[in-house]
């Protein structure tokens, strides 16, 4: 990733420290199918404010989707943008919403990549170590790797690669529209969070989930300014 010409080179001292903590990080992560009953799902995003952070958790009951909490936390940006390290803006905030739920999810759902990151620890994988918590990624863009594009009817699938190794799923959850990138973020794996990303996926191009994170994101926007 290029580094962005208007910013100030990193502090060589924070990137060496993010990357062992991201290395430490990216070996807790198991991937394999999950061993709980799915009844409560939640789904999240993050939104930055100019130097601020707001992230939101929905919770929805299953297999209904039926909508049960929604929950919010505002907060100053720990941490200046560095490519390849955005995860470490957005967790430390996340798991502060995340506390405020009255029921804890069986599973996140993430707006945001799993493993189908260059070192393999997306934003869903590495929310999913911090809270021990199974998740799953759905992305709207391609952070890395290659793809077919999938037939445009919904359902249609082809594989996300990156260095001989399949690291998601690219899934058209609508007719005709845009495609979404889906991958396994911690105590998951690719086949489950495939099939519930298209489960949950009704009228819309997003899943449920991760599309009402991102609707009271813009509500709950209009409340913190």
């Amino acid at each position: 990733m290029a580094w962005p010409s208007h910013l100030p080179p990193p502090d060589p001292l924070v990137v060496k420290e993010l990357t062992a903590r991201q290395e430490e990080l990216r070996e807790q992560v198991i991937l394999q199918k999950p061993d709980f009953q799915l009844n409560w799902l939640a789904g999240c995003d993050s939104s930055f404010i100019g130097e601020n952070i707001l992230s939101v958790f929905v919770l929805l009951k299953y297999p209904e989707l039926e909508l049960m909490e929604k929950v919010y936390h505002y907060g100053p940006v720990e941490l200046p943008y560095i490519p390849g390290f955005l995860a470490f803006r957005e967790a430390p905030n996340l798991v502060k919403a995340y506390a405020q739920l009255q029921q804890k999810p069986d599973l996140i759902m993430v707006d945001g990549h799993g493993i189908a990151h260059p070192r393999r620890l997306g934003i869903a994988s590495q929310l999913g170590v911090l809270l021990n918590k199974p998740t799953l990624g759905v992305a709207k863009k391609v952070l890395t790797g290659k793809y077919e594009e999938p037939a445009p009817v919904k359902g249609s699938i082809t594989p996300l690669t990156h260095r001989g190794e399949q690291i998601g799923n690219v899934i058209r959850t609508k007719d005709k529209v845009k495609p979404v990138f889906v991958s396994p973020g911690h105590l998951m794996d690719l086949e489950t969070a495939t099939a519930i990303a298209l489960k949950t996926a009704l009228k819309h191009k997003l899943p449920e989930p991760t599309r009402l994170a991102d609707h009271y994101a813009e509500v709950f926007k209009a409340e913190v300014r």
